[in-house]
């Protein structure tokens, strides 16, 4: 069942800070859609990923998912980082049941049928550490899928990947999340990449950290780079975004995203 979210309200301020790094966050997020966050480093938008995902909680205000208010991590709600967090000592199919094994559940045609939906049937049996950066992130996007969450949460997964595996993972993804019907929110950096993956691409400005503005992306998938319609919708949301947050040079990929405001040990397996 894809996630219904919303945020209501949210500020919050970190410990020994005296000004919020997120102020009045509210929205909503519909069942089954993709969302991009994008904005400037330090603009709060890896917190309010933490929060969607129960690893942080809001100094004010709550984030509900169906419903009930997120206090906690759950299976249901599964993060993706930007590196993947695999076990070196296990192989392919040990790290992608993991989620399976900690609920105490074994379903071996399940993780099969996952290894072949991201291309790795073939790389069962096979160590983590002989693979490629691309293709250890499809095992760490197997194992957030195996305990069925409704809502997949992205903290830059892709963006330590050379650009034409980068680009093949976002439409894999996109298509997945879509075949699966999941509800998905992505935080990145690259303009390319919130327009190849989402629905709706929200903008964030720093100081303290708030929701400026939107844009839907109407595309169908996968989205085609070269297209003359795909660039008059980045070039549209380029122009929104430096209106809004203004020019303070390229979006590109970063190495990390909003490092300073980032919680302590959040780095754990989906």
């Amino acid at each position: 069942m894809s996630a219904n979210i919303s945020i209501d309200y949210i500020t919050h301020v970190f410990k020994g800070q005296t000004q919020p790094t997120l102020k009045d966050i509210e929205l909503q997020i519909m069942p089954g859609e993709k969302i991009a966050l994008i904005g400037r480093s330090g603009c709060g938008k890896s917190t309010l990923l933490h929060m969607l995902a129960g690893l942080l909680m809001p100094s004010h205000g709550c984030v509900r998912i169906h419903g009930h208010s997120v206090t906690k991590p759950s299976a249901k709600w599964n993060m993706m980082f930007q590196k993947p967090s695999l076990y070196p000592w296990m192989n392919v199919r040990q790290n992608a049941e993991l989620g399976l094994v900690f609920a105490g559940t074994r379903d071996p045609q399940k993780i099969d049928r996952l290894l072949d939906l991201v291309g790795l049937s073939d790389k069962a049996e096979a160590s983590v550490q002989s693979l490629s950066g691309g293709q250890q992130q499809r095992v760490a996007l197997a194992r957030s899928l195996a305990t069925s969450p409704d809502l997949l949460l992205l903290d830059e997964p892709f963006s330590a990947l050379d650009a034409f595996t980068r680009a093949s993972l976002q439409d894999e993804v996109a298509d997945i999340v879509s075949r699966e019907k999941l509800t998905m929110v992505i935080v990145t950096h690259d303009i390319d990449e919130a327009v190849a993956m989402a629905d709706r691409v929200l903008i964030m400005s720093a100081n303290p950290g708030r929701i400026v503005g939107e844009m839907k992306v109407d595309l169908p998938l996968p989205r085609n780079r070269a297209s003359a319609e795909f660039s008059r919708q980045r070039e549209a949301l380029m122009k929104q975004f430096e209106s809004l947050v203004g020019d303070g040079g390229s979006e590109q990929p970063a190495a990390s995203d909003d490092e300073d405001d980032q919680p302590a040990g959040t780095q754990y397996a989906a």
